[in-house]
């Protein structure tokens, strides 16, 4: 497994965007705030190729040159993301044509990755860009595109290709009809020649299928860019690519579009470019989230590629949170912290997208406290890198339950992330830390690695699954689930039969009714509420199976009391817990609390906005991180003797420390010293 040899702390860098020639004094500026990496290239295919088989390197060259004689490593991007005007008019149909018609051209990601014309061409760029790098020592990898996605290519090429994916699945073309539905409004197929144009269909299954097929092609296209690139690529080099997740004015969620586990394995090393709100909204959610998922696509140390220096409006970090959000970073596993960008741009649509300097291109507030981040990373890197973590806790991730959320919305909740984070976001405050693992990977060995997973609304999930589910909990795991979860196939079918299906003995409870929950809360004597709780959007009334089932909490409603809400039920070895319903989320973690307990899972005592994270250093010597989140002061206590990293100092176990606002420590375990938990 190929991974760096040294914290990584860098920038974006574009030498063809800056309005003058400033290369040597941006060198020299980043040299003093500690930049050791520069990322280039991936942004201006037009500018490499100006007219059809053209080249001009010279801007690339320049930057090679300079970072070289400054000692700044380089990851050098494919520039494949954005196609350049000549090779639009070249082939009209290059342009996706998608379910809301053909793009035109201008932003960038508007193009078929599926067209032969454009594969011919990037090929091309790719093999000539990677021929000019070769002779670069210090170039120690290579990004493939950028944030890619299918970007919905819908065109009569790919839907032929999608008939041909069906085909094979289903030899007889009665099995189509059967799976999918397709008797409904005279939908069925009888000649795979009549297949209609799936832009207008009803069938959600089917629609849910093309997207998969979709994500499909993402896939493919990592394999054949990596193809490429690796016959240059050089023993020590790697292959990385800059994932991005669902927005919301920032990065939020699951992305929708790709099957990054299935992606990242034509990668030597993930990357993520994760953005969030800053100031008071600062909570580093998102930087845990975004870590902790990229962290799981390979199971190792990652790369973040992008993130924010001063960022979109309304983004710039008070004094002290660049700091912080840099070694939050760091406290989930990342080797490196890379922001999108060095310099502000001067026009166009990221105009106030600004990076590390602002439009003056001088020294600034930013710049400064980039300084004190470079020279601790610098001064920390023995102590701070391939920092390991050992969660006994996973997440389930579920492309095809997202795309279900979108089609067969529950309530108003027409996005799974929003159910995802509902629990995550409850998890990361009360500072229980977890992976994310695939449900297309999620076999018994897997699963047995965690004493709890958690189902976040997985509404997709296949037969062989929902049996590995119950022989985990039965040999001693346990399982938490969320509305809605085990309740269709892998095609979006609806079971046939009890919910959650396959698993009802496990829960010790099912359910046939489901509504939205109008005036109801919640009561219960296992758990108590600081404030009345408060739904919304779903409500599924559950039966308990037998007096065995624990009911956690029930509905507080003159018609719907007799229903369960939360229920707890051992079974085999282990036990499962089911969530019925979607309430606040100072209520759930007062469910949760509960649950932990039942679960035998220690809850810390530390709680949002005192994060602590840990995990062990390359020297297999336990680090903990503890994370001040807030305006106030925050006190921790020492979990062990050891050293205090960013001070120098010795610290005590059992000490108590104070945290200034938005102020971090870093503790390293002395030699011979174990922590309570081992």
């Amino acid at each position: 497994m190929i991974q760096t040899k040294k914290l990584y702390y860098g920038a974006a860098y574009y030498d063809e965007y800056l309005p003058y020639d400033r290369l040597q004094a941006d060198m020299e500026m980043m040299k003093k705030a500690g930049i050791n990496l520069i990322r280039i290239a991936e942004s201006t295919w037009s500018t490499w190729e100006p007219e059809d088989g053209v080249f001009d390197f010279s801007h690339l060259h320049r930057m090679l040159h300079a970072s070289k004689n400054a000692g700044i490593d380089v990851i050098v991007g494919t520039p494949t993301y954005a196609i350049p005007p000549w090779l639009a008019r070249k082939y009209p149909d290059i342009l996706a044509d998608t379910h809301h018609g053909q793009e035109r051209y201008g932003h960038r990601q508007n193009m078929d990755i599926t067209h032969p014309g454009y594969l011919f061409h990037a090929q091309r760029i790719i093999r000539r860009l990677l021929k000019e790098v070769q002779q670069y020592p210090h170039v120690i990898g290579f990004q493939i595109d950028n944030e890619t996605k299918p970007y919905d290519t819908c065109c009569p090429r790919v839907q032929q290709r999608f008939t041909q994916y069906l085909k094979k699945q289903y030899p007889d073309i009665n099995d189509f009809n059967q799976e999918f539905g397709l008797n409904y409004w005279s939908n069925r197929v009888q000649d795979w020649a009549d297949m209609p144009d799936v832009r207008g269909t009803i069938n959600d299954s089917l629609a849910a299928e093309f997207e998969h097929f979709q994500r499909n092609l993402v896939t493919e296209f990592f394999c054949w860019q990596a193809s490429i690139i690796r016959e240059y690529l050089r023993p020590e080099q790697f292959i990385t690519h800059n994932f991005d997740f669902s927005w919301r004015n920032y990065s939020y969620g699951y992305q929708p579009d790709v099957n990054q586990y299935d992606a990242a394995q034509h990668l030597d090393i993930a990357g993520s470019d994760i953005y969030h709100p800053s100031e008071d909204h600062l909570t580093g959610a998102e930087i845990a989230f975004g870590g902790d998922l990229t962290r799981s696509l390979k199971q190792n140390n990652y790369l973040i590629l992008e993130t924010q220096a001063q960022g979109n409006h309304g983004w710039l970090a008070y004094p002290g949170q660049l700091r912080l959000q840099a070694f939050s970073h760091l406290a989930s596993g990342a080797d490196c912290v890379e922001y999108w960008h060095w310099h502000s741009i001067h026009n166009a649509i990221e105009s106030y997208w600004k990076g590390i300097l602002s439009h003056n291109l001088k020294e600034n507030a930013t710049y400064r406290e980039c300084m004190t981040i470079g020279a601790d990373m610098k001064r920390l890197t023995n102590d701070l890198l391939h920092l390991k973590k050992h969660n006994k806790i996973a997440m389930l991730m579920s492309n095809r339950s997202n795309t279900a959320f979108r089609y067969f919305p529950a309530g108003s909740i027409n996005d799974q992330n929003t159910i995802v984070r509902w629990l995550y976001d409850a998890f990361y405050r009360m500072n229980l830390e977890m992976d994310m693992i695939s449900d297309t990977q999620a076999d018994p060995a897997r699963l047995a690695d965690y004493d709890l997973i958690v189902l976040p609304s997985v509404y997709s999930m296949p037969k062989i699954l929902t049996e590995h589910l119950q022989a985990y909990v039965k040999n001693g795991g346990h399982l938490l689930a969320a509305l809605r979860s085990a309740f269709a196939d892998e095609h979006l079918k609806i079971y046939a039969d009890d919910q959650p299906y396959g698993l009802t003995e496990c829960f010790g409870m099912t359910y046939d009714q489901f509504t939205e929950p109008g005036r109801t809360s919640l009561s219960g004597t296992a758990v108590s509420f600081a404030e009345k709780p408060s739904l919304s959007d779903w409500t599924e009334l559950l039966i308990p199976k037998d007096n065995q089932t624990e009911v956690i909490a029930r509905y507080d409603h003159p018609y719907w009391n007799e229903y369960a809400a939360v229920t707890h039920h051992t079974y085999g070895k282990g036990s499962a817990a089911y969530i019925g319903c979607y309430f606040d989320s100072a209520s759930l973690e007062s469910v949760l609390n509960v649950l932990m307990e039942r679960f035998e899972i220690t809850v810390p005592k530390e709680h949002f906005p005192l994060i602590r994270k840990e995990g062990r250093n390359q020297n297999e010597t336990a680090i903990t991180y503890f994370f001040n989140y807030s305006s106030d002061s925050m006190d921790y206590t020492v979990p062990y003797d050891g050293t205090e990293l960013i001070g120098n100092s010795p610290v005590c176990k059992q000490d108590t420390i104070r945290l200034k606002p938005w102020e971090f420590h870093i503790l390293k375990q002395a030699s011979g010293h174990f922590t309570a938990n081992e």
